[in-house]
């Protein structure tokens, strides 16, 4: 068919040929980016190559009669995909600049407004030989003058353009003289027609086409090639910026700040002079969250970070540690100025912070220390800070300086995690169990899981003399999996050993409870040790939900799809009490002991406690109350409604030997009374 081809056929062929190749490229750099504007311009050059292909297919069929259908139909795709190569052509170029797609009002309106022209072009006057010059109006001169505007429109568009870049300006460019091309030409179109030059310009313009759009489809390229450099380049430099600052507040990170302090401790040396190093942490800044929001807690940690870096005691260096927590230090040659700086701190954190038509104020606490008094590399310097703040947030004073007597408690602290870390290496925390009773079938309901350390050398120890050191040295996390891991390996033994399975409660701390692994872990603890869902149950504090209730709530509602139960703990000691009772999707609460102590003897005690009773059932959710130590108690609750007690007079809490002799009186349990448990 190829021999039949005459040269401007040849030409078109090839040019559909070309944009068809050129549209496999822009394919892979859309596969490769995934830019929408890459995708309209993908789709612009393949209706610029059905543009070509329709049109050597009318070239190769021009000595068919002019009512040739087939003819009709190659001039309809060739007007439809012209118009459409300039529709998507402009659609990639206002989302490349705006970042944003046109609204799809806008985008149906364009695409069904190039069919339309396209069509219509096509087919009227099609079968009328007599109108040969409306014809070439409507598939020429009109398209040249919609053309002329677009393009002129998109120079001007690109010319107002505030970022131009050298692609930018080459398009713009092309836009105007291609726009002043059709423009000129659809006016010379209509007065000179008949001219027999005007046809000479009508060949040369055919070529002259070909190369600019061949040469429009390359300047796309460089566009999309400096375009994806572009935000390569700012990639890099947001990674570079990112290494060195923290993301939230612009101020150092952790890592610049101490080398910031570094190099201020050489010059310092250089200088003979001082450094003050200020640790800053926030108070109840979780209560700043949960009240008036996360956006709120963001702006306030920029606003100080703000404050800090323009303080007019010019520092050396501003950076966040973690969370609400930051470093200010500075140099100074008069060591009765270091005194006055944290009073200076404590006004710019106290002063409003406005945010959203609202005042919010705020406190902080304050720990420092100095260079070269109080150590001697970086890393000293800051546990030394650290350990004043410590000491002033434990004592809740608002500034206290480092002192020599503070490393004591720090190096007990490295001790107690040596011995903590070898204690779980040596499995020397043991379980011990508080039985729960239930007060409506007078049965064993379950268990509390209480840890116990057995100390190679000081015995048997409470929670109380290890708990708070695992806080300190946060460990929390390890030691939950290490109580639940046993737990459940209980569960599992009880089972294989008496053919029993006993419901066992374990406290969860906040960060373990907040850890996105924990329900993995917990369903790859009951696949090992076989374990239902059923016996096992989770008690966690008012506070743990209140540290992130979001997340608290997603974890509890993943937990209880599995068939865990989760309970509150201690219930009515926390801020929230009862307002968040009612979102909660928990299913037992459980009455603090301090309520039970005096709710035989105390009127206000037992209304209190009959409130929560009644509030909870009304919720669905079951009560259970702690520290029953009296017949006198455990009879009030029982006439309240209560479901289920715990305490000294059901029971202290058992090692798992002296357990197993109830788990084998099974049989009795049904006439079971309260001290038999004793």
């Amino acid at each position: 068919m190829l021999a039949n081809l005459d040269s401007i056929a040849f030409l078109f062929a090839t040019q559909a040929i070309v944009f068809a190749v050129l549209s496999f490229v822009f394919f892979m750099y859309f596969r490769a980016f995934n830019r929408d504007y890459v995708k309209y311009w993908l789709l612009s050059i393949v209706a610029l190559a059905c543009y070509y292909a329709s049109s050597a297919l009318m070239q190769g069929n021009s000595n068919y009669a002019f009512v040739s259908y087939t003819q009709l139909f190659y001039a309809q795709v060739q007007q439809v995909a012209f118009y459409m190569f300039l529709t998507l052509l402009l659609l990639g170029l206002y989302n490349a600049k705006a970042q944003q797609k046109a609204s799809i009002a806008v985008r149906y309106l364009a695409y069904g407004s190039a069919v339309v022209l396209g069509i219509t072009a096509a087919t009227m006057y099609a079968f009328d030989e007599g109108n040969l010059y409306n014809r070439f109006y409507l598939k020429v001169s009109l398209p040249s003058f919609v053309f002329a505007c677009a393009f002129l429109t998109a120079s001007f568009y690109l010319y107002v353009d505030k970022k131009p870049h050298f692609s930018s300006k080459t398009l713009l460019a092309f836009c105007l003289l291609i726009g002043l091309r059709y423009l000129l030409f659809s006016f010379i179109s209509i007065v000179a027609l008949t001219e027999y030059w005007f046809m000479q310009l009508q060949v040369f313009l055919l070529y002259f086409d070909v190369g600019t759009h061949s040469v429009l489809g390359f300047i796309l390229l460089l566009w999309v090639q400096g375009a994806e450099r572009n935000v390569a380049f700012h990639a890099i430099n947001k990674a570079q910026y990112l290494g060195k600052h923290d993301s939230l507040t612009g101020a150092l990170n952790r890592g610049q700040v101490m080398a910031k302090l570094s190099e201020a401790m050489v010059i310092a040396d250089e200088k003979k002079s001082q450094l003050a190093i200020f640790l800053i942490d926030i108070k109840q800044f979780k209560f700043i969250n949960d009240t008036y929001g996360l956006k709120t807690g963001d702006f306030i940690l920029g606003e100080i970070a703000n404050r800090l870096n323009n303080s007019i005691l010019l520092p050396k260096a501003v950076g966040r540690l973690s969370g609400d927590s930051f470093m200010f230090v500075i140099e100074t040659n008069r060591g009765s100025t270091i005194k006055r700086v944290p009073e200076h701190l404590h006004q710019l954190i106290k002063r409003v912070f406005r945010f959203n038509t609202q005042d919010i104020y705020i406190q902080g606490s304050i720990g420092y220390c100095t260079y070269p008094e109080d150590g001697n590399n970086a890393e000293d310097l800051l546990h030394n800070a650290n350990l004043a703040l410590h000491h002033a947030e434990t004592n809740n004073v608002a500034t206290i300086a480092f002192e020599s007597g503070m490393q004591a408690e720090g190096r007990r602290l490295l001790l107690v995690e040596k011995a903590l870390k070898s204690a779980l290496a040596n499995d020397e925390f043991i379980l011990y169990y508080q039985p729960q009773l239930n007060l409506l079938t007078n049965r064993l309901e379950g268990v509390e899981a209480l840890v116990r350390w057995q100390h190679p050398e000081q015995g048997l120890l409470s929670p109380a003399a290890f708990l708070d050191d695992i806080d300190a040295l946060h460990m929390n996390s390890e030691f939950d999996n290490y109580i639940l891991t046993k737990a459940c390996q209980a569960n599992a033994r009880w089972y294989q050993q008496f053919k029993r399975r006993v419901a066992i409660a374990v406290n969860i701390t906040a960060i373990e409870f907040q850890d996105p692994k924990l329900v993995a872990n917990i369903q790859s603890l009951m696949l090992t040790y076989n374990v239902q869902p059923k016996y096992l149950e989770l008690e966690i504090t008012e506070n743990v939900v209140m540290t992130d209730i979001n997340t608290a709530m997603n974890t509890i509602v993943s937990l209880q799809n599995m068939g865990i139960k989760v309970s509150i703990d201690d219930f009515g000691t926390g801020y929230s009490s009862l307002a968040y009772l009612r979102k909660l999707p928990i299913d037992k609460i459980k009455i603090d002991r301090s309520f039970i102590n005096e709710v035989a003897a105390n009127d206000s005690d037992m209304t209190i406690v009959k409130s929560m009773i009644e509030l909870s059932h009304g919720l669905g959710k079951r009560v259970l109350a702690e520290g029953v130590e009296t017949i006198e108690q455990l009879n009030v609750l029982r006439n309240l409604g209560c479901d289920a007690v715990q305490g000294y007079f059901i029971n202290r809490p058992l090692s798992e030997e002296k357990l197993a002799h109830y788990l084998v009186r099974r049989g009795n349990e049904k006439n079971s009374k309260p001290n038999d448990f004793t």
